[in-house]
C-alpha cells in the first residue's frame, strides 16, 4: 500500500449536475449533516465549489477545505479529479487527512455581545434614556408606534415603563433595570406583543451612565385597514405593496447590508468562498428588493384614479441618465450602450421620473438578455410632429412574433431565457412600464423584424406626445 492510499479517508463521485452519486461512509455522513441526500446535490459548500471549478474548467484541483457537521468542525485536504464524458462528466473527489475537531466553546460575554446585536438589528423602536430610565429620545420605524410616541411628546420626561404596559409585573416602577431587560410588553396602539431590551451604557454595569431601549416585535406589522381593502375578486387588492412591502424592505435591507459587509471583508479576514456565497445572499436580496417595488409599482398602475404628472421632458437627457445608471451592470459583461441623439432635440411630455422607470427598465432588459461583448443602441428623436421616441435595442436571442403577442402581459418573463443563467425578474417590467406610457398619453412596442432583416436582438419602441 503506497503513501496516498494510506492517507485515503473517503472517495466519492459526483455526475456532470454536481451530485454526489457514491460515496464513502464518511463523506456520506457529512453530505447527510449537511443537508444533502445521496444521490443528490454536493451539499458540503466548499466541496461543491470545488467540483463546479474543476468540473467547469477541466482541471485537477487539489485544496484543503472544512464544513460544520453540526457537531463538530470536519476538515481534510481533498483532490478533484474531472471526468470525461464517457466517464459521466462528473468529478472524483479522494479525501486525506480527514480531522474532526470540537467547536471552541462560546464564552459568555461573546455570547451576551451576539444576542445583543442581533436585537438590535430587529428592534423596530429604539430610546435612548438616563441613568434613570427616563426617556430622552426615541426613534421608530414601526408603523403602529404612533401611540408611542405622541404619549412621549404629550408627556416628556417620564421613566419609559410609564409609557407602556409591562405583563406579568406588578411591582412599583422603576425597577432594578436588570429586572426589567426581557419582559414582555405592549405599547399604544399597537395590536402586536413586544418584548424590551435594556442595554446599560458606560465602563460597568453597576451604575450605568444611561441605557439603551430596544423593543422587538413578536411579529410583523400589517395595517388592520388594509386587510379589509377587498377587490371584486375577494383579495386583498393592496396587501403586498402598500402594506407588506414596508415590512419586508427593512429586512431585506438588513440582509443585503450584512451580506456586503461580509463580502466586502469589513469585519475581518475571510476565505475566497465565503465571500463569493456572501456575494450570492448580497444579489438574492437585491433581487427580492426588486420585486418588492415592482409589486407596489404594479397596485399603483392599477389604480382606478392613476395619473401621471405632464411635464416637458427630454428623452435624450431621460436616456443618458438610465445608461449611466445601469453602467456598472453593462461593464460586467463587457457590454457597451451606445446613446444616438443625433435627431432634432426630442422634447416630450409626460413625466420625467416615469420616462426614467421606463427607460432603466428597457436598458436593464436588453443589458440581462444581450451576450458578453455585445453592443446595445438607444435612439431618441421626434418621429413626427406629434410624437416622440426612444428605441432600445440589444444584441440578444431576439423575439419572435408569437412571443412578442404576449410579452407585454402580466407576470411574463419576456418569453426567452437570459443569457448565463441570469434571473428574468418578476415579470412585470414590461408590463408596469407600458401602464406607464399609456398613461403619459404614449405607448410602449415590440418591434418585430420582418423577414429581410437579419439583425439579431430586440427592439423595444417607447412613444410620448411631443411637447
Amino acid at each position: 500500500m503506497n503513501r496516498q492510499q494510506s492517507l485515503l479517508a473517503a472517495r466519492g463521485l459526483t455526475d456532470g449536475s454536481d451530485r454526489l452519486i457514491t460515496a464513502d461512509e464518511p463523506l456520506a455522513d457529512l453530505h447527510e449533516a449537511c443537508g444533502g441526500a445521496l444521490p443528490g446535490t454536493l451539499a458540503v459548500p466548499e466541496l461543491l465549489d470545488l467540483v463546479q471549478q474543476g468540473r467547469r474548467m477541466g482541471l485537477r484541483i487539489a485544496r484543503e477545505f472544512s464544513a460544520f457537521d453540526g457537531e463538530e468542525m470536519v476538515t481534510g485536504f481533498v483532490r478533484i479529479h474531472p471526468l470525461s464524458d464517457e466517464e459521466g462528466g462528473g468529478c472524483e473527489l479522494l479525501v486525506e487527512n480527514w480531522q474532526r475537531t470540537p467547536l471552541p466553546q462560546t464564552n459568555s460575554q461573546e455570547l451576551g455581545e451576539r444576542i445583543d446585536a442581533i436585537d438590535r438589528a430587529a428592534a423596530e423602536i429604539t430610546a435612548r434614556l438616563d441613568a434613570r430610565q427616563r426617556v430622552q429620545i426615541v426613534s421608530t420605524t414601526a408603523g403602529d408606534a404612533t401611540g408611542f410616541q405622541s404619549a412621549i411628546s404629550t408627556q416628556p420626561g417620564k421613566v419609559w415603563s410609564d409609557y407602556v404596559e409591562l405583563h406579568e409585573v406588578a411591582h412599583h416602577q422603576p425597577l432594578h433595570w436588570r429586572l426589567l431587560d426581557g419582559t414582555r410588553c405592549t405599547i399604544p396602539g399597537s395590536q402586536r406583543e413586544w418584548r424590551t431590551r435594556l442595554l446599560p451604557i458606560g465602563p460597568g454595569t453597576a451604575s450605568p451612565r444611561g441605557f439603551e431601549l430596544l423593543l422587538v416585535a413578536d411579529e410583523p406589522f400589517v395595517p388592520v385597514d388594509m386587510l379589509d381593502d377587498i377587490d371584486e375578486e375577494g383579495e386583498h387588492s393592496r396587501l403586498v405593496g402598500s402594506a407588506l412591502t414596508p415590512v419586508l424592505r427593512q429586512p431585506i435591507a438588513r440582509i443585503i447590508a450584512n451580506a456586503e459587509t461580509i463580502r466586502t471583508r469589513l469585519a475581518g479576514p475571510l476565505r475566497e468562498e465565503y465571500s463569493e456565497y456572501a456575494g450570492h445572499i448580497s444579489a438574492a436580496g437585491q433581487h427580492l428588493s426588486g420585486m418588492l417595488d415592482d409589486l407596489a409599482d404594479l397596485e399603483v398602475v392599477e389604480a382606478a384614479d392613476f395619473q401621471t404628472a405632464s411635464e416637458p421632458v427630454d428623452v435624450a437627457d431621460a436616456a443618458s441618465r438610465a445608461a449611466g445608471i445601469l453602467g456598472v451592470r453593462a461593464q460586467d459583461k463587457a457590454i457597451t450602450v451606445e446613446l444616438s441623439d443625433s435627431c432634432a432635440p426630442a422634447m416630450a411630455t409626460g413625466e420625467f421620473r416615469r420616462v426614467l422607470q421606463i427607460l432603466i427598465n428597457l436598458i436593464g432588459n436588453a443589458i440581462a438578455y444581450s451576450p458578453e461583448n455585445s453592443r446595445i443602441l438607444v435612439t431618441s428623436c421626434a418621429s413626427s410632429r406629434d410624437t416622440v421616441s426612444v428605441t432600445v435595442r440589444d444584441e440578444g436571442p431576439g423575439v419572435d412574433a408569437q412571443q412578442a403577442t404576449k410579452i407585454f402581459e402580466k407576470f411574463e418573463r419576456l418569453g426567452r431565457d437570459s443569457d448565463g443563467g441570469n434571473d428574468s425578474g418578476s415579470g412585470l417590467g414590461l408590463y408596469i412600464s407600458r401602464k406607464l406610457a399609456l398613461a403619459m398619453g404614449g405607448d410602449l412596442e415590440i418591434m418585430t423584424p420582418d423577414s429581410a432583416d437579419q439583425r439579431t436582438g430586440a427592439e423595444f419602441r417607447l412613444t410620448l406626445p411631443a411637447d
